[in-house]
């Protein structure tokens, strides 16, 4: 509706609209009274089915001691640093040799052959040796083959041995997105001069990483958890101190303490992943933002 007053004009909403907005309001309060209400509903009932079982004390005991959590907690923490600087250190890493993996396996020039098949032949098998596996033999083979200048510290062997394994991973989630780029990208850029390297440079690189922003962080999510497998070479990260722990005082709660630090960083970085997911989801969307 259009009101005129002095001159000017005002929009108005009409009747309609407003009882239509409310409506749509009550509706929304009403929604999300009924989640909630089933959501503390479905909670107690499954509080209710633990508490009362039978074997719940010495669970309680076991797994759930407060006095052995705070106690482990303090060593936990510290070990806890020690998987956050190998994801930090690992991370960039990962991506660069990811991406260059990735453009190997897109050479098409006969000369290059064999970068390309030394690409496909470390997607292959670093993808198919599982990942504590592979720490094993990384952790363990290298310093027995004794070579000059090889790290003998359990945590960078680890870290290294994670390089490989994510690498692979990473490196096919950037060739997925070069390859979701439609021909026609590549075509105009040509069209405007570029030549083919500055055309993936410029042109196809730039939205490819963007497309692939949420797979990569749901990688990376699951690379924090990982750390906790160099505890297989014996550095003091958060869940060998848990190990040492629970070894000392036959009880499970460290684990516990171990677990608790891990969700509070992962859980932030998935609702971030999904956040990110949303939002490219919208922008693919017809009048999607840019």
């Amino acid at each position: 509706m259009t009101v005129r007053a002095g001159g000017e004009t005002a929009w108005v909403k009409s009747e309609r609209q407003l009882d239509r907005e409310a409506r749509r309001r009550r509706a929304g309060v009403r929604s999300g009274s009924i989640a909630a209400a089933s959501t503390v509903l479905f909670v107690a009932v499954v509080l209710a089915v633990v508490v009362t079982s039978p074997g719940w004390p010495r669970v309680h005991e076991t797994f759930f001691n407060p006095g052995e959590f705070t106690g482990a907690f303090g060593d936990v923490l510290r070990g806890f640093w020690l998987n956050v600087r190998i994801f930090l250190i690992a991370e960039p890493v990962i991506l660069v040799l990811g991406l260059l993996v990735a453009l190997a396996r897109g050479l098409r020039t006969p000369l290059l052959f064999p970068l390309r098949a030394l690409a496909v032949a470390y997607t292959d098998v670093f993808r198919g040796i599982p990942t504590i596996l592979l720490v094993y033999l990384v952790g363990f083979g290298l310093p027995a083959l004794r070579l000059q200048g090889v790290p003998d510290s359990p945590a960078v062997l680890g870290g290294f041995a994670l390089v490989l394994s994510y690498g692979a991973y990473v490196a096919e989630v950037f060739r997925a997105g070069i390859d979701s780029i439609h021909p026609s990208q590549r075509a105009a850029a040509r069209s405007l001069g570029l030549s083919k390297p500055q055309s993936l440079r410029f042109v196809v690189l730039p939205q490819a990483v963007r497309r692939v922003v949420p797979p990569l962080l749901n990688d990376f999510a699951s690379l924090q958890k990982d750390t906790a497998l160099v505890a297989v070479l014996g550095p003091l990260e958060a869940l060998r101190q848990a190990q040492i722990h629970s070894a000392t005082n036959f009880n499970y709660t460290p684990y516990l303490a171990t677990a608790v630090l891990f969700v509070a960083l992962t859980v932030p970085m998935a609702r971030f992943t999904d956040h990110l997911a949303a939002r490219a989801e919208r922008r693919r969307a017809p009048g999607g933002g840019t």
